[in-house]
């Protein structure tokens, strides 16, 4: 008997729609979607109803010291060692966590030291035989950073004996240099190539600078890093329990704790 009653036809029931008239109110409100509306209106109200009592029954004397060591800017509540840091750094503590700046300094540490050992022997100083070359070129302020290759002998007789050409084993033309210095054997072992013109140099020049211009930047960005992790690991131990004494405020204007020592279990 089921069997016959499933296989007649039967009329398919559809839901009211909106009439014409009311088309500009948008879908007609079902039950199931006023009572969505009715569950989030009474919410909103029983929540703005505890408000109001809070407030009719809070205390006038109550005082917590969180009301004068945070303050309030444009509505925003802010904290005050924030203040200090750059807006990057800030944005870069709140999405990120510990282990992933450690994780990026890390790899930045790595590309820094790799790329100071491709530049351990150059100088970024302009060199005694390039100022030929540098004639044409605008004057422009270059700091000169001092070193020196020192040499220890056994004696003064040495000392005053002592030849640079002989003891680098290269050609007196190249003996001032400070990179790019080959030795003799190298010289007549290999075909060195050169540049042929000034253009080529300028070239070769331009790509240096841009080197220790990565050098430099790379440098910024591990200290950034470094500062950061830093101060993650500060503002976890102020949420820590503990006794701690300011002690002062180091070079950012940050404030500086120090921890009583306490038995760890």
């Amino acid at each position: 008997m089921s069997t016959l009653r499933n296989a007649v036809q039967r009329r398919n029931h559809k839901e009211r729609g909106q009439v014409a008239g009311r088309e500009k109110f948008g879908l007609l409100e079902k039950k199931k979607d006023y009572l969505l509306r009715a569950k989030d209106f009474h919410t909103k109200q029983d929540k703005l109803k505890a408000m109001r009592e809070k407030a009719l029954f809070r205390n006038p004397d109550e005082f917590y010291f969180k009301m004068i060591n945070t303050q309030t800017k444009d509505g925003v509540h802010i904290q005050k060692r924030n203040e200090e840091l750059p807006i990057d750094m800030i944005q870069l503590m709140k999405s990120q966590d510990k282990e992933y700046i450690k994780y990026q300094r890390d790899l930045s540490k790595r590309k820094l030291e790799k790329l100071q050992a491709s530049l351990h022997f150059i100088d970024d100083g302009k060199n005694s035989d390039d100022d030929e070359d540098d004639e044409d070129e605008d004057e422009r302020p270059v700091k000169k950073n001092k070193s020196n290759h020192i040499v220890f002998v056994d004696s003064e007789k040495e000392a005053r004996k002592f030849s640079p050409v002989k003891h680098l084993n290269t050609l007196p033309e190249l003996v001032n240099r400070k990179f790019n210095r080959p030795r003799i054997e190298t010289l007549r072992e290999q075909a060195i190539i050169a540049p042929h013109t000034g253009r080529d140099l300028k070239e070769i020049k331009k790509e240096r600078e841009r080197t220790f211009k990565e050098l430099s930047s790379r440098m910024k960005r591990e200290e950034e890093l470094s500062r950061a992790e830093q101060e993650l690991a500060i503002q976890k131990a102020l949420r820590e329990k503990g006794q701690r004494k300011k002690v002062g405020v180091d070079k950012h204007g940050l404030t500086v704790y120090k921890w009583n020592a306490g038995r760890k279990k």
